[in-house]
């Protein structure tokens, strides 16, 4: 009897998550295990001090509904503080760029964070399995190290990211990051060596031992708050006791006869749907895969989608989101009719830079039918390590806007947008696509596309992840180098700007499960060092 299925970009992540799986635990066990793992071995992508989404469908339990947890801000945060620091904005809108970088590296780049206490209270509310058993192949993967894989060192290593302070630098931040990930001449760890991580073995037995509360109350919380303090930081011990997990109930929409649910706002679902919404108006089929009008078609819908994000759309707590209008068919419809005649829309941006693409996913689901999709990040590493504790906190105020009076500006106890969007696709009433990514604003470009390729093209899941993407998060159309310059060419005379990438698998890291009939088909993005595993 198949147990269940799980894909994520960390191949040790999945085969800890296939494990308990296989003896016996539910997706949620299964999910919980491989997000704290990869947390060890993708320590720069996610980790205790992050963020995320979490997407649970529990048909036994009757439930369906989300897990929020995401970075809010401190308490002694203002709202015109980095105001006359800006120097800059992404091309795609993930994030500032600031005098000095404070909002990017260091200790006044952290927000309060939300994945420790989500992990926990997903297993207690919905797990089999006891939460030292949850922590201990995470506390073992630290132990014994884990192997430099290719993402993971281009990550580290990279020094094109366009204005963005090279991870390199980052973790070289603290003296304590430096210990951990270079050797002695100083360097970051090669390709292939081994890195251990005791102080983090450390930190879970804690963990483990003490739930969460010792992260958010107890003398965990005192030494994180205690070192962020004395460095000039804006989070507090106040702050960590503060934190909340949310609930939310899904956003639905229909395309083409399947029913779609996703994420609730700070988080990017509102978009995957208005994009669909969008695009349903249209024969994409008919135009053919990555055609010219294929790619200025859903270009179209994706800058009109991104529009709304950056001027409507942030954390409803502070911002009135208008989900009913930007959802409505016939908004939709609206902008559909817009593209139909050949206008051309127009996102404002400072300046032309490209984003940091520092999150990662997972999708499982079992025998019983749970399914959970979940992204999960750091936002961008803070490159701030506490001594003797391992891990390496957010960055996450990078991505607030530093203008006053914006949706997405600085707030105390703000969360702010991201584009993660763990989605469902349903079809007769049951889950039929489980997909998600990492990719920051990205992800939800890579989730649509993926849709769009099993949906409308009838691709496998495998084709319609592996199939060469492109975004709009700008004027500007970036394509993956597996995009033909005949096909670019012709795009260009359509009179869109067009960047191509030096990659050939690029924007996001799309990863899905697919249910047919009871049957079981996964993916994980070949751009990343993941797999998919049935057990």
């Amino acid at each position: 009897m198949k147990r269940g299925m799980i894909t994520a970009p960390q191949p040790e992540a999945v085969e800890a998550g296939a494990i308990v799986l296989r003896r016996g635990g539910n997706a949620v066990d299964a999910a919980i295990v491989c997000a704290l793992v990869q947390g060890v071995v993708d320590p720069q992508m996610c980790g205790l001090a992050g963020f995320g989404t979490m997407h649970l469908y529990l048909p036994k339990k009757n439930f369906h509904g989300f897990i929020d947890f995401h970075t809010r801000a401190p308490a002694a945060v203002r709202e015109d503080m980095w105001e006359d620091l800006i120097e800059g904005e992404a091309r795609d809108g993930f994030g500032f760029f600031l005098k000095g970088r404070v909002n990017e590296v260091g200790y006044q780049s952290i927000m309060v964070p939300g994945s420790l206490k989500a992990y926990h209270e997903a297993i207690e509310e919905h797990g089999t399995m006891d939460w030292k058993d949850i922590c201990q192949p995470a506390i073992d993967q630290a132990d014994a190290g884990f192997i430099v894989r290719p993402h993971v060192h281009q990550f580290w290593t990279r020094s094109d990211d366009d204005g963005r302070i090279p991870t390199a630098d980052k973790i070289k931040f603290t003296a304590a990051g430096r210990r951990i990930y270079c050797g002695a001449n100083g360097e970051i760890a090669a390709l292939g060596s081994l890195v251990r991580n005791p102080d983090m073995a450390e930190t879970l037995r804690r963990i483990a031992r003490g739930g969460a509360d010792v992260f958010y109350s107890g003398d965990l919380a005192e030494e994180i708050a205690g070192d962020i303090q004395a460095h000039g930081g804006l989070l507090s011990l106040d702050d960590l006791k503060a934190y909340r997990t949310g609930r939310a109930d899904p956003l639905w929409s229909s395309y083409r006869g399947y029913r779609v649910a996703t994420n609730q706002p700070p988080g990017g679902g509102v978009m995957v749907l208005e994009m669909l919404n969008i695009l349903e108006y249209f024969d994409l089929a008919a135009m053919g895969h990555n055609s010219p009008d294929y790619i200025g078609t859903v270009a179209e819908a994706m800058k009109y989608a991104t529009i709304d994000k950056d001027t409507r759309v942030g954390d409803p707590r502070f911002v009135d989101v208008p989900l009913d209008e930007l959802l409505a068919k016939p908004y939709a419809a609206g902008l559909a009719a817009a593209i139909e005649r050949g206008e051309v829309a127009h996102v404002e941006r400072i300046d032309k830079i490209e984003e940091s693409r520092d999150t990662t996913h997972l999708c499982a689901i079992d025998a019983d039918g749970n399914a959970v999709s979940m992204t999960h990040s750091l936002g961008m590493p803070s490159g701030v390590v506490t001594p003797g504790l391992g891990i390496m906190y957010n960055g996450c105020m990078s991505v607030f806007d530093p203008r006053p009076g914006r949706a997405g500006s600085i707030a105390p106890g703000k969360s702010r947008f991201t584009a993660m969007a763990p989605t469902i696709v349903f079809k007769d009433g049951e889950p039929h696509i489980v997909i998600g990514a990492p990719g920051g604003t990205f992800i939800t470009m890579g989730v649509l596309q993926g849709i769009l390729n099993m949906l409308d093209f009838g691709m496998t899941v495998t084709d319609a992840i592996a199939a060469p993407r492109f975004s709009a998060n700008s004027d500007t159309i970036a394509v993956s180098n597996r995009i033909p310059r005949f096909v670019t060419d012709e795009v260009e005379a359509l009179g869109y700007p067009v960047a191509r990438s030096y990659l050939s698998y690029v924007f996001a890291g799309v990863h899905a499960i697919r249910i047919d009939d009871g049957a079981w088909s996964g993916a994980a993005d070949p751009g990343r060092d993941g797999m998919a595993l049935a057990v």
